[in-house]
Order: structure tokens, then C-alpha cells, then sequence
């Protein structure tokens, strides 16, 4: 039952990465590499998106 819990909890902040990148002001295709990364790459690419990824209008936090 963890791995289901953890599974479950990679597969939501995969979702918000996802979110955030489609949501960004990056261009078309930095957009397309960096959904690809999270999804292919699920927790490496999230790591890798919260560490470098393209950032909202704003000062992240």
C-alpha cells in the first residue's frame, strides 16, 4: 500500500509541474521538452523542472 501512496503522490506534483510549465511564458517548444522530461522522467524530471524549469511571471518562493 505505500507504493501506491507514493505513486499517487508523484503522479499529482507531476501534474502540477505539468501545469505550471504549460502555464509559463515559455516558448512552444521549451513547453513540449519539458512536458516530455516530467512525463518520461517522472521523478527526475520533477526534480529537474523544480530545480531549472521556466518560471512563472514572479519570484518563486
Amino acid at each position: 500500500m505505500e507504493f501506491g501512496i507514493l505513486g499517487l503522490i508523484v503522479l499529482v506534483l507531476d501534474i502540477y509541474a505539468i501545469f505550471q510549465v504549460l502555464t509559463s511564458s515559455a516558448s512552444v517548444l521549451s513547453k513540449v521538452l519539458w512536458t516530455l522530461l516530467i512525463l518520461v522522467l517522472p521523478v527526475l524530471g520533477f526534480i529537474i523542472w523544480l530545480l531549472a524549469g521556466p518560471r512563472a511571471g514572479g519570484v518563486r518562493a
